[in-house]
């Protein structure tokens, strides 16, 4: 199994970094051609979300991706390092009220509805750091197995 792991700044600017990198190791590793557009937009989306995310917290620490292939699949996963949800499911940052903890509740679903769309296997959870988004797609090498 081969593993890369990308750290970066939350800055909006090394989203894109990040989007090429995941673009060329999914290349590498057999993943579609047909699926390398939608595999960028998600990288892209998810990193989008996590550095929003360590903004609106105040969280100085880099955003997290880890890129990972083995025999049937290349996954990708994206960590943020902002706390649990809290009891009402929110993710806003403490003491944010009103309009603006709505709006950033509202984004960060839609950030999670783009990807959905572009990914059939993800999921979101969280770690002991953080927030986690894992996406996966099948490889080229995974068709001939059986």
């Amino acid at each position: 199994m081969a593993t890369v792991e990308l750290r970066f700044s939350a800055q909006p600017e090394h989203v894109r970094t990040a989007r090429l990198v995941a673009a060329a190791v999914a290349r590498r590793a057999g993943v579609d051609e047909a699926v390398l557009d939608e595999l960028r937009l998600a990288v892209g989306e998810a990193c989008s979300r996590a550095v929003g995310l360590h903004h609106s917290h105040g969280i100085t620490s880099p955003v997290r991706v880890v890129l990972t292939e083995d025999d049937k699949a290349f996954s990708i996963e994206v960590g943020d390092e902002v706390p649990a949800p809290g009891a009402d499911g929110s993710r806003s940052p403490a003491g944010a009220r009103g309009a603006a903890a709505g709006e950033a509740d509202e984004e960060d679903e839609m950030g999670l509805a783009v990807i959905r769309g572009l990914v059939d296997d993800m999921e979101v959870g969280h770690s002991e750091q953080g927030g986690v988004i894992r996406m996966s797609w099948p490889t080229a090498l995974s068709d001939d197995l059986p």
